[in-house]
């Protein structure tokens, strides 16, 4: 789960309860879906700030009074929250409404159920290889989606990201080849890899299979499921550190979920009305 020092999690049922019991002029709700998105149906009140444009808008939401994210599913309102608090915000007045606006619609939400991708009782070479084993499914993951853009503009974004994950991979090997005797190089040993498990536990497989299946997914919907991975794995990232303890394991861990939080912020750019 995300740490209260970044922000809090509440439910639409709690957000209605919170707003009955408080002033309109104590907090502000924004919805940062698209604009179409907002236009079908938003939160009464809610002010629109697309999660790609956040960054700039921020400065204007008043420090003083508590701040709700909701998006359509959770995962754009997540990131809003991590934008916030690195933008230093206090955690305890940033809200993300959990289940996004599905939830406030009353729709159920559906999806694969959260594996545990780490025995954290591993040594620390087996651990840092499991790390890149993910990596190398998020790449995959990327070049999957390649095919969903609905503009070249998205094209370059993409393989930016895939590479990226090799990026993360490297980071990690440098810390895994000291932690084993006569290491491979770091093209051998990446191009051994399967990366059949994404970093939020599902298989790759189901996930290209649903992606596929889906003839009407929108690059919104495709946009939102990168963004699950990515805020799955920084939180992943951040309790394996946490878990090991000082160490070369837990500075690997860290740097790695610094690095997810870089690509959540990419991946938002990619949203689009178009």
């Amino acid at each position: 789960m995300i740490t209260e020092d970044e922000f809090k999690e509440i439910s639409f049922e709690e957000f209605e309860q919170y707003r009955a019991a408080n002033k309109e002029a104590d907090f502000i709700v924004v919805d940062v879906r698209q604009e179409r998105e907002y236009t079908a149906g938003h939160v009464p009140g809610a002010k629109l700030i697309p999660l790609n444009t956040l960054g700039n808008h921020l400065p204007e939401l008043a420090l003083d009074k508590d701040l709700f994210f909701y998006c359509h599913s959770g995962p754009r309102s997540e990131v809003a929250g991590i934008m916030a608090a690195e933008s230093g915000r206090d955690p305890q007045k940033t809200y993300n409404i959990t289940g996004g606006f599905r939830s406030y619609q009353g729709h159920s939400l559906e999806g694969f159920p959260r594996l545990q991708v780490f025995d954290y009782q591993e040594s620390d070479d087996k651990l840092l290889y499991q790390a890149m084993e993910l990596e190398k499914a998020a790449e995959r993951f990327y070049e999957t989606i390649l095919s969903f853009a609905p503009d070249e503009k998205f094209t370059g974004p993409i393989e930016q990201l895939a590479k990226a994950e090799i990026a993360h991979a490297r980071t990690i090997y440098s810390y895994w080849k000291q932690t084993v005797e006569n290491p491979k190089p770091f093209e051998d040993l990446y191009g051994a890899l399967k990366g059949n498990i994404l970093e939020n536990g599902q298989p790759l497989s189901e996930v290209t299979a649903a992606l596929h299946a889906n003839k009407e997914i929108a690059w919104t919907d495709v946009i939102e499921m990168a963004l699950g991975i990515e805020i799955q794995a920084y939180d992943l990232y951040r309790t394996m550190a946490d878990r090991r303890g000082p160490g070369q394991a837990q500075n690997a861990f860290l740097s790695i979920a610094q690095m997810e939080k870089s690509h959540m912020k990419q991946v938002a750019q990619m949203l689009s009305d178009d």
